[in-house]
Order: structure tokens, then sequence, then C-alpha cells
């Protein structure tokens, strides 16, 4: 169990994240005069009353054993300290690129090796996905956008894990492919969670598979790959456990669901499917106002289909079973087995 000296550790640690990035935004907000989203008392209050829910969710996973204590405090504080100029300085360049519209504003790439609907800067950054800047800022402002929650909500894909290696006795030769793993935020809280795993990571961007080299480098089991999760390299049955964090709204309908049906076919009958991705209308009309918000601000395509396009319906219509869904902040978790 937690101690008094440990929930007061990370009341104060989210409290201090949430103060700092509300004056970021504030301040970057005024200086290029780029209005707020319109979100109303009421739903601000589900905001609000949904985040002290996950944070009540994050202490309580860890007094079932469900994740570490580590991880409620495993904050890059280096790492945010660097990327915090590089990102500002840029913030300029990303309100005159949101500004024109010029969502092609990336480095030349070859057209061979990318999906159309990835040649583009979402949310307006700086070479979209295609370089080392990219990278090395991104993290910060994902986590600067939701306050402090990002890495609260990511994680929540760890219980639906070890509840599955629990079941199963051990994680020893377990095999987990994480697809769209970035710069390999979520595999590094599975690598604490469970470091007995064999872990495995596949992205479209070599610069996002590099960092998360970097990052991942101590890892013992570990294979990264650039590759499309539409056509994966592996064999049918490879894996027992298959996730996917946060890339589910930035593809088109069609890609989903090819995404979905490699899922199933390389993950072992019996085995298990966890993505976590934003709210959806399905589970989250309380909120509905902020999320229609999201794409008028930020450059996503497809985030509109996405909020109808029920995950768990997609999942259940390729042939996954035993779908359960969870509600968290403004994120949502999908849990599912491949039939034995």
């Amino acid at each position: 169990m937690l101690s008094r000296f440990d929930r007061l550790a990370y009341r104060s640690q989210h409290l201090s994240f949430l103060i700092n990035a509300t004056f970021l935004q504030e301040a970057a907000r005024l200086v290029t005069r780029t209005p707020r989203p319109k979100v109303d008392a009421t739903q601000l209050r589900a905001l609000l009353r949904r985040r002290d829910e996950l944070h009540a969710r994050d202490l309580a996973n860890v007094d079932e054993g469900l994740y570490p204590r580590e991880l409620l405090f495993d904050f890059p504080v280096r790492q945010y300290m660097r990327a915090l100029p590089r990102l500002m300085r840029d913030t300029p360049s990303v309100v005159r690129r949101m500004r024109r519209g010029d969502y092609k504003d990336i480095p030349t790439v070859d057209k061979q090796q990318y999906p159309a609907y990835y040649r583009r800067n979402f949310h307006w950054q700086t070479d979209g996905y295609f370089s080392e800047h990219s990278a090395e800022v991104y993290e910060l402002g994902v986590e600067l956008l939701f306050r402090g929650t990002a890495d609260v909500m990511r994680r929540q894909v760890l219980p639906p894990i070890t509840r599955f290696v629990r079941e199963r006795g051990s994680a020893d030769r377990m095999r987990l492919l994480d697809i769209g793993c970035g710069t390999g935020r979520t595999l590094h809280q599975i690598a604490i969670a469970h470091p007995e795993m064999k872990l495995h990571g596949v992205d479209l961007s070599p610069a996002y598979i590099r960092t998360a080299r970097r990052r991942l480098s101590d890892v013992a089991e570990l294979t990264l790959a650039v590759e499309n999760g539409e056509a994966l390299p592996w064999s049918d049955a490879t894996f027992d456990i298959v996730t996917s964090t946060y890339m589910f709204h930035e593809l088109p309908r069609n890609a989903r669901r090819n995404v979905v049906r490699e899922m199933l076919r390389v993950v072992k009958p019996g085995g298990l499917l966890v993505i976590e991705d934003s709210a959806q209308i399905s589970e989250s009309a309380e909120i509905a106002t902020a999320l229609h918000e999201f794409p008028r601000e930020f450059h996503e395509p497809f985030y509109e289909d996405y909020l109808e396009d029920d995950l768990g319906t997609v999942i259940t219509g390729v042939g996954f079973a035993t779908v359960e869904t969870q509600a968290h902040l403004v994120a949502k978790v999908v849990i599912a087995r491949r039939s034995i």
C-alpha cells in the first residue's frame, strides 16, 4: 500500500506540472493570439471529475500491485527541460503553419515507403513524424497538451497486461508487440512493470524508432523496427499480447481495420489485445463538445470519423472476442481476446 507521503508527493507532482503547463499554454495563446477551445461549464466539470477519477485509479492500481510504485514518479524531468527551449522556439512556426493550413509542410520522403495518410504534419508539428527534432519534443508537447495526465492515461494499458500475466502464471517467454510504438514511452512502462517479457515495437517513423532505441537500450530482450502496422512482417500467432497507444485516431477508417486484422493474425489464440486511444462518443458522450473541439485546433484529419467509429465494434467486427471498454479522462482502453 502506498504511504501518505507517497500520495502527497504524487498530488504535489501533478499540481506542479498542471500549474506550469497551464501557464505555458495561456502564455502561448496570448502571444500567438490563439483562442481557447469552446468548452462549457458542464463539460469542464465532467473533465475535472474524470481527471480526479483517473488519478484515483492510478493510485489504486499501484495498491493492487498492477504496476510498481516507481511508475507514479517516473517523470523524465531532464528530458523535458532539454526539450522545452526547442519546443518554445518552434511554437511560432507551428502557429504559422496552422494559420496557413499547411499540413503538407514536411521533409521530402519516399512516397513508396509511407502511405498517403501519414505524409503530413499531424498537430501542425514541425517535420511531422520525420525528424529527430520532432521526436525530441513530441512527448513534452503531448504532456503539456494534457497538462500532466498523458503518462497516467498511457499506463492504463498495464492493468489488463498484468492480469493476463497472473492468469498465465508468469511473463517468462511471453512476447508482446506494441504497434505504433513511437518514442517508446509505453514500452518503457511495460518494461518496468514486466522486465522478464520479450518486447517488440514497430513504428513508421525511423526518427522515432531511433529515439525509442536510445530510451530502451537497457531492456534485455527488445526488437524495434520501422514497419507498417497494416502489413506486419511476423508469422501468424507469434505474440501473446499486442498493444497500441494513441495511434488509431490518426488512421483513416480502412487503415484502422487493416491494422486490427493484422493484430488478430499475429496474436496467439487466447492472446490479449489492449488498445488505448482517444475517448469516443460511444462511451464518453458527456465530453462530446470537448472531443469535437480537438481537431479544430490541431491537424487531425481522421479524428471526426474516429469519434463515431467505435473501436470495440471494429475489433469484434474482425473476429476478436470478449471486448471490454474503460474510460480514462479523455482516453479509452479497449481490451479483447483472440478466440481459442
